[in-house]
């Protein structure tokens, strides 16, 4: 008996000294699925199922934006130098040539007829603009129109099989949702990085006449400039354009344009050439204590008319500084940014119609409003 149990033993000893070799040297000869890691027998997902999407990856959302994603290449003519007619420089230095200067930054390729929208000041003053596709393709692109208002402009390029982003609804945006930003910042080449929304509505930050930006923290940097904002679904939620920074690089606060104002700028510039937009000549404030007390208004809340230009549609349907605008064609405005909004919405050349107080009594005055004249945005 006793000779028995010892063979016994011996046999399961060698057994188990084979099974530890094979589970360590080999697991896959052990069945799918099974795999030796330290002491812990842990079960990992079948070969077929590597590759697989990870649970909360943002990859299908990269995959579906970024080939409508382009790379943008300027080149503008060099300036004179204010220097190269003074004598006394051209004997220490000579003849001087400057050489020209290059621009970069991103756009979206928003039709398959191949418009592109960017940032007007990728563009802007540029001699020569070359477009890199995400698929290496490289073509020039010509400018179909700019809007300095907005800070956006539309290119088109010629080229087949065009890869086209999917417009998406930046008015369902909400504080929290996730985001993709997709561009080419500081020339690296295409890059995603993700973020939520930061913040909505975001207004007087003295980049552009009109804003409405869409806040981020996704990164954005420069070159960044004309990108992609995207949501989890890759649809087109904003066009990336700015960046708030003390260094130059990001902090954590971009700032992007709503497709919404994008489309009706690409539409415009697409049927028209440019962007018309309603203009009455007024120079509205934020009613605040102050400027109640100076025009003797009641009211504590409102936009205030500071400022009439003579002759302008106006001054000659009637208003009059200290007026308080309190509404445009039936739309109620609140601020300045509603204000201005509501004015540009409306078509030159037709009447609308202005609901005014004026000392405490209200006014229904008719205004026919005129184009509005182009305006260069403020230094970035």
């Amino acid at each position: 008996m006793k000779r028995y149990w010892l063979i016994f033993s011996q046999v399961v000893t060698v057994l188990l000294a084979i099974w530890f070799v094979l589970v360590t040297l080999k697991p896959q000869w052990m069945g799918p699925g099974a795999v030796w890691s330290g002491a812990v027998h842990v079960l990992q997902a079948p070969a077929s199922a590597v590759g697989a999407v990870a649970v909360g990856s943002l990859s299908p959302a990269a995959k579906q934006a970024a080939p409508a994603v382009v790379s943008i290449s300027t080149t503008r003519a060099a300036g004179p130098n204010p220097l190269a007619k003074d004598p006394w420089f051209k004997f220490f230095y000579g003849d001087q040539e400057e050489a020209p200067q290059g621009g970069m930054g991103s756009g979206v390729i928003v039709s398959p007829e191949g418009y592109v929208l960017t940032n007007n000041h990728v563009v802007e003053g540029a001699d020569d603009i070359e477009i890199i596709l995400h698929d290496g393709r490289r073509t020039q692109a010509q400018v179909i129109g700019t809007d300095p208002d907005t800070d956006l402009a539309v290119l088109k390029i010629k080229l087949d099989r065009l890869p086209v982003i999917v417009w998406g609804n930046s008015d369902e945006l909400q504080v929290g949702d996730r985001l993709l930003a997709i561009g080419n910042p500081f020339g690296v080449g295409q890059t995603v990085t993700s973020g939520i929304v930061s913040a909505l509505g975001r207004s007087r930050l003295g980049i552009n006449t009109f804003e409405n930006f869409i806040q981020t923290d996704a990164a954005i940097n420069p070159g960044n400039s004309g990108g992609a904002l995207v949501d989890i679904q890759g649809h087109l939620m904003g066009i990336n354009t700015a960046i708030y920074s003390r260094s130059g690089g990001n902090m954590g606060i971009g700032f992007a344009i709503p497709v919404s104002t994008a489309r009706q700028v690409l539409e415009g510039i697409v049927k028209d050439g440019l962007v018309v937009r309603g203009w009455v000549g007024v120079e509205p404030s934020d009613l605040t204590p102050e400027l109640a007390q100076s025009f003797g208004i009641a009211r504590q809340q409102g936009v205030v008319v500071t400022g009439v230009l003579q002759g302008g549609p106006a001054f000659t349907a009637g208003v009059r500084p200290g007026d308080v605008l309190l509404g445009v064609n039936g739309k109620t405005v609140d601020n300045v940014d509603q204000l201005l909004a509501a004015i540009a919405s409306l078509k030159p050349g037709v009447a609308a119609g202005l609901a005014v107080e004026r000392r405490g009594n209200p006014l229904s005055l008719s205004v026919t409003p005129a184009q509005r004249p182009s305006q260069k945005p403020a230094a970035r």
